[in-house]
């Protein structure tokens, strides 16, 4: 594939316009897949129809790639009329998909980013939150009344007579609330995953979470309350001897890894335990309800999807669909 400067030569050529739509597309690609954020082969089929459809018109317009700006947006998806009307839906996900192209694109070429799909997106609030929870049910999550309680519960010391499996479970929920895991993350992760710092260092301690077929392998960090029973777990785990590298394992003899059904019934347990009447749900809204307790202290969009091995956007527009519903 021609290099982008190359291409830059014959600007004025309407087929090497359209080749330099392709190439930033596929070097988005190239990025996304390295970073593991881009792996299922039918949506990078979506996504290069969407996107050279838009570059057909622009080339059709006289539009270079580098000069795109919201107006341009707007008469594509104005154009887009009749049999062929884009859902708001695909028309958000069109724009967040040209806001990341395009950023990449300015990256390498050590320029500013283009704001143009963001600027049409910002400007057209039937889009912006096409996704958002009055489209798609609300993620399940504990309400702040209810995540403050469980936060307190679990941070009470544990009774140095307390079952090796009672403190094991308390440590799973602590650190589905406060690192956000997966259950299955949670059950898949080794002693060799944990990265404590020296006690009083200041440093948070953080987690090596393994690619799962979900999300890509990331780094993500223990709240300080969660670290502290993470850290009692761990003294106890020792002291017991439990072999193997589970971090979590089922049982003291065997260490082998905590079943599914055997870590959801712990789960709510924990939360009876804490005093919340309602202990269904399923373990994933603990995970759902650190993302939305991190949004709300102001912590950006980005770095939440980053800790979460979050790389769709709808997962974090239902988010923003929670915060921003009248309490």
């Amino acid at each position: 594939m021609a290099d982008l400067l190359t291409l830059d030569l014959f600007a004025d050529a309407p087929d090497t316009r359209h080749a330099a739509y392709r190439a930033a597309l596929h070097a988005w690609f190239a990025q996304a897949r390295r970073d593991g954020l881009l792996r299922q082969g039918s949506s990078i089929e979506v996504y290069e129809h969407m996107w050279m459809a838009l570059a057909d018109w622009a080339v059709a317009q006289g539009r270079p790639l580098d000069e795109l700006t919201p107006d341009d947006f707007d008469a594509y998806l104005a154009s887009r009329g009749g049999r062929a009307a884009l859902t708001p839906r695909y028309a958000w996900r069109l724009l967040r998909l040209a806001e990341r192209v395009l950023a990449h694109h300015a990256t390498r070429r050590h320029q500013a980013a283009n704001e143009a799909p963001a600027l049409a997106l910002r400007r057209r609030p039937a889009l912006r939150f096409a996704n958002a929870a009055h489209n798609d049910a609300p993620p399940e999550h504990l309400r702040p009344d209810e995540a403050s309680r469980l936060v307190r519960h679990l941070a009470v010391r544990p009774r140095a007579d307390l079952p090796w499996q009672a403190l094991r479970n308390r440590t799973g929920v602590a650190l589905m609330l406060g690192a956000g895991l997966t259950p299955g993350e949670l059950r898949a992760l080794s002693t060799s995953d944990v990265r404590l710092p020296r006690a009083g260092s200041g440093t948070p301690c953080r987690l090596q979470v393994p690619a799962s077929a979900s999300t890509p392998a990331r780094e993500t960090p223990v709240a300080p309350w969660a670290t502290r029973l993470l850290r009692r777990w761990l003294e106890q785990r020792e002291a017991l001897a439990i072999p193997g590298p589970m971090l979590l394992p089922s049982t003291r003899s065997s260490g082998k890894p905590w079943g599914k059904v055997a870590q959801y019934n712990a789960t709510a347990a924990v939360l009876a335990e804490a005093g919340l009447a309602d202990v269904t749900g399923g373990s994933f809204r603990l995970r759902h309800t650190f993302a939305l307790r991190q949004l709300r202290r102001g912590t950006a969009e980005h770095e939440v999807a980053r800790w979460l091995g979050v790389s769709d956007p709808a997962v974090m527009a239902r988010y923003r669909g929670v915060l921003a519903a009248p309490r």
